[in-house]
């Protein structure tokens, strides 16, 4: 169980931590500005309330995670579960190695939608009366393919291309075999770690472009930077979703409109220069853009080291 203290003024949204916060243990739950916030890795994060542990609400949750998945995943994935034999078929006869890797993940997004049929059917089976237990078949079968799924895992990619989906392809089958309130706690982490990337991302952006031709972009670095922690740890449920939303939105476009200064461009080093930073530029706004989405740590880009 979560820790509960009261706690003083400041600003709001994946609150960095203060100096005196250095032995908060993680976990510990504040109320900050009204608001209720749980304490991971340097950041103060904004908290919901977390639904009964009931196979409903388990429904629900692994329906948003699949969602959620097929949405950071490579097109071409999302197999209804009725074909889940025909493409377990066409993965295992593929002897080419590149169309093996899509056809496994095909199949795997084929499990995973297999598994949501189930779980529904169990749920709509609960809803009449019938007490359904952990050892019910129907639930082994339902568990088996989130498991054989996120075995696969190592042959998706994420919608960029990359690698790095791993995390976030775990995430059903986590919900299915653990408690709501032990995965709701594993999420704030999840989201401190992605708060850390978006902040380390930041930094590395500042000081690649601390020079005369960048002239006032730090801050639109760190104000984009502020927006993303903010949308990490935000709900599209919540109220606030569309401020929060239209300010990371808004905050990405000045970055990505910003203007250069005209007078160092006179030798052809800095065309150079200011070629290759805007490819950088371009590059940590993207990646800031898809951790915010995410909501978890994914590959740190080259020019972060």
């Amino acid at each position: 169980m979560l820790n509960g203290a009261s706690f003083g003024a400041g600003s709001a949204g994946g609150r960095l931590a203060r100096d005196g916060d250095a032995q908060v243990a993680a976990g510990t739950t504040r109320l900050i500005d009204g608001q209720q916030r749980v304490y991971y890795e340097g950041y103060w994060i904004k908290t919901y309330p977390v639904p009964d542990d009931t196979l409903q609400a388990k429904k629900h949750l692994i329906e948003a995670l699949t969602r959620r998945l097929f949405n950071h995943t490579e097109h071409g994935l999302n197999i209804p579960g009725h074909r889940m034999a025909e493409a377990r078929r066409a993965y295992e006869s593929e002897t080419d190695a590149g169309r093996k890797r899509v056809k496994g993940a095909m199949y795997a997004g084929a499990l995973f939608n297999r598994a949501t049929n189930i779980f529904t059917r169990l749920v709509d089976l609960q809803s009449t009366g019938v007490e359904i237990s952990a050892s019910n078949d129907l639930m082994r079968e339902c568990g088996r393919c989130l498991e054989e799924a996120l075995s696969l895992c190592r042959l998706v990619l994420h919608r960029s291309g990359e690698e790095g989906i791993d995390e976030l392809w775990g995430e059903p089958f986590r919900a299915f075999c653990i408690p709501l309130e032990a995965f709701y706690a594993s999420r704030y982490l999840k989201m401190a770690h992605a708060m850390r990337d978006i902040d380390a991302i930041a930094d590395a952006m500042a000081a690649t472009f601390a020079a005369p031709m960048f002239p006032g972009i730090e801050p639109m670095i760190r104000d984009f930077a502020r927006a993303a922690r903010e949308k990490v740890e935000t709900l599209r449920t919540d109220p606030d979703i569309f401020d929060i939303w239209a300010e990371l939105v808004t905050a990405g476009e000045r970055l990505a409109s910003r203007e250069l200064g005209v007078d160092a461009f006179a030798a052809l080093d800095c065309h150079l220069m200011a070629e290759v930073s805007a490819r950088i530029s371009g590059d940590g706004y993207v990646y800031v853009g898809d951790t915010e989405r995410v909501k978890h740590p994914r590959r740190t880009p080259a020019f972060t080291s």
